[in-house]
């Protein structure tokens, strides 16, 4: 397998067809204990940490529902062609004492991307400092500084949306730097027969963060109010900082309590794997085809994932009219299906690679094509069923269960073409796959329909075909319509842009 950049090895080196045939191969410790290992333990720390970077980045997409006037979201344009309100047989009084807000679709659109306003702005500079200087102070002060920005969410709001906005952005900023200090970190402590494990362990908090915030923010926003849900996450967040200052080390050689065999077996993995030129090559990382692939794939992944994770509670609300705690837990399933997917995923990617030989080039391929086509596939049959709600509930949670897969695809693909740039060429990808986040709430929150609908495909909440309609139509469609319009008409986007990543990564040596 060839490396795209020169000079560095690329892939895990254990297989021929993977081997660099310049660098002298060193002698190497087989395996070390898992244990009370060093690397496990910042596996499972780095995976709270990113539970708590989840938790503090989604809590704001189930506050806002209790946060907006339910008056300003049109509810006098409901038809009788929406989804019925659901059965209440045990009457809870909801607790209403925090503050409201009028704020539109549109705005609540601005809201919720602001954060990626922040967050593509340190994915680069982040991933070249964590390459230089090591990535636990960075990763740490970076939710740390989130988790202060937090607290701050409801005197912001009290300021008005431009504080509010500027807020997030500022939290943007924080989080923007976690994902490439993170492979910054595991490009010198994950053995390559053990980067699917570690990293999808690390990760896995991401989902499981996403799990218990929507549901616990619900529950907090129906019995207290919303303000709570950024005091609690702020709190915990900063509590993580203390542990992972205390516990964590950029390196095995500067980890105090790591045995000397845990070392040996880290280092002599690596050794063929990292290397030794002092500047960063640039031009051929931009030239490298690899990495074009690895950007449309995360690309087309996260168009998906961002849109549900920011608007996956406004669907619960607006369309199958669940009530604020419903739709915390509902919101919650697909991400533990995500979760346990990850976990199993990371395991059966290095099994496939250390026990069957399969290749490193077939395992982050068929992985990569399994998380991105199909989430696709059935979040365009959400679009088509009506006010089922089960089937919606469940297509949505095999949507997403189905994108775990990429944890062993293409999200650590960075480590396997350049071990040494993991943290700068994450930066790279991550910039283009933040614009989802971005473009994706404010589109599909300016395609209200009191403002008409914009695109080549209107589709009736009840009808089972898809309408062409090639011009802006001005209509009083209800909302769940727009709504399963949005999700299919995004789908269809994503679908495009797998098909481009295909036929590129069909042609390509090295991924």
């Amino acid at each position: 397998m060839k490396s795209p950049v020169p000079d560095l090895a690329p892939s895990d080196g254990e297989e021929g067809e993977d081997r660099t045939p310049l660098l002298q191969r060193a002698p190497r410790a087989e395996t070390a204990p898992v244990c009370c290992s060093a690397r496990y333990n910042l596996a499972f720390l780095a995976f709270f940490g990113f539970f708590v970077l989840y938790s503090l980045r989604v809590n704001l997409s189930v506050a806002l529902v209790d946060m907006v006037d339910s008056n300003t979201t049109a509810a006098e344009n409901r038809t009788a062609n929406e989804c019925s309100e659901h059965a209440a047989p045990i009457k809870v009084l909801h607790n209403q004492t925090g503050k409201k807000y009028r704020w539109d679709a549109e705005t609540q659109g601005w809201i919720l991307g602001s954060f990626f306003y922040g967050y593509i702005i340190t994915q680069i500079p982040a991933g070249y400092v964590a390459s230089r200087s090591g990535g636990k102070l960075l990763l740490g002060f970076g939710i740390l500084g989130t988790s202060v920005f937090t607290l701050f969410t409801p005197l912001a709001a009290d300021f008005g949306v431009g504080a509010l906005v500027a807020l997030r952005a500022l939290e943007g900023l924080g989080e923007g730097v976690t994902f490439p200090a993170m492979h910054a970190m595991w490009s010198s402590w994950a053995p390559p027969l053990e980067r699917s494990k570690l990293l999808s362990i690390s990760y896995a908090g991401a989902q499981l963060g996403t799990v218990v915030s929507l549901p616990l923010s619900g529950i907090i926003c129906f019995y207290m109010n919303w303000t709570y849900v950024f005091y609690l996450f702020g709190i915990v967040g900063i509590i993580w900082f203390i542990l992972w200052i205390w516990l964590v080390s950029d390196t095995p050689e500067t980890h105090k309590t790591i045995s000397p065999y845990e070392k040996e077996y880290i280092l002599s993995s690596l050794r063929n794997q990292l290397s030794s030129q002092k500047s960063v090559p640039w031009t051929p990382m931009l030239k490298s085809l690899a990495l074009w692939a690895i950007v449309v794939a995360h690309f087309s992944y996260n168009w998906t994932f961002y849109t549900l994770l920011t608007l996956l509670p406004t669907y619960m609300k607006e369309v199958l009219r669940f009530n604020i705690q419903e739709n915390g837990f509902l919101s919650a399933v697909p991400y533990l299906g995500c979760w346990l997917c990850m976990i199993l995923s990371g395991q059966a990617a290095d099994n496939l690679r250390a026990k069957w030989n399969f290749s490193t080039l077939c395992v982050r391929r068929v992985f990569s094509l399994i998380g991105t086509i199909g989430p696709a596939v059935f979040l365009v049959a959400a679009g088509f069923i009506g006010c089922d709600y089960s089937l919606a509930v469940a297509f949505l949670t095999i949507s997403t269960t189905l994108g775990g897969f990429c944890s062993s695809g293409f999200s650590i693909n960075h480590l396997d073409i350049a071990p040494s740039y993991a943290g700068i060429l994450l930066g790279i990808t991550n910039t283009f796959a933040t614009i989802p986040g971005m473009i994706g709430p404010i589109i599909a929150r300016s395609l209200t329909p009191e403002k008409g609908v914009l695109g080549p495909l209107s589709m009736s909440h009840h009808r089972c075909l898809p309408l062409p309609s090639w011009s802006t139509v001005a209509t009083q469609e209800p909302k769940s319509a727009h709504y399963h319009e949005q999700f299919h008409s995004l789908s269809l986007v994503l679908a495009l842009l797998l098909g481009r990543y295909g036929l590129l990564n069909s042609s390509l040596e090295c991924l």
